[in-house]
């Protein structure tokens, strides 16, 4: 994997933005609305992380980036859950390099983040229930499923879901481990 890892800032948002969308748009069908999908996403995620990068405080996000190419991403909320910790709000690998390790370098830069500068060990994050690959990916990093719940709408609004869909929490009581797994993994 010859990918570099960097914070993103805010001239990053455009490209961040277009990633978070591609991959919604591959992943998220059946239970986000066509109709958000193929318009109104991308306005939503740019300014989204416009917001986001423009004003960091108590957040961090890092690209990885081929080159030019930005073909990951990761962002982090420290300490948003008194009983789970710090959420991973996405971790996105472009479509045609996941299963390269990406993920599993961003995730791992996320425990060590986490372990850094949070006040709380753990971590956790959501997946949709319908997305069985990242399910199995988060497993195999030793994330346990703890629970379900109804998908929130995007931006608040919603007829941006197609019914009901639910999202299954997935948590790492101490992130710090996570960080340190991947790097023996890694030296394997």
């Amino acid at each position: 994997m010859a990918v570099e890892l960097r914070t993103a800032g805010p001239a990053d948002a455009d490209r961040v933005a277009g990633l978070h969308v591609a991959s919604w748009r591959r992943h998220y069908r059946g239970a986000y609305a066509d109709s958000f999908l193929d318009s109104d996403v991308v306005d939503d995620r740019r300014a989204l992380w416009s917001g986001r990068l423009a004003d960091p405080t108590g957040r961090l996000t890092v690209v990885a980036e081929d080159g030019a190419e930005l073909v990951g991403f990761v962002h982090v909320v420290f300490d948003d859950d008194d009983r789970w910790g710090s959420l991973i709000d996405n971790l996105h690998v472009r479509y045609g390099r996941q299963r390269t390790g990406i993920g599993t370098t961003l995730l791992a830069r996320a425990g060590a983040a986490v372990a850094d500068r949070a006040t709380a060990p753990a971590m956790y994050l959501w997946v949709l229930e319908q997305n069985v690959a990242a399910q199995r990916f988060y497993r195999a990093l030793g994330g346990t499923f703890v629970e379900s719940a109804s998908v929130t709408a995007p931006g608040g609004v919603p007829g941006r879901l197609n019914g009901s869909p639910k999202k299954l929490r997935f948590a790492w009581p101490e992130a710090a481990e996570l960080a340190g797994a991947v790097r023996t993994l890694s030296q394997a």
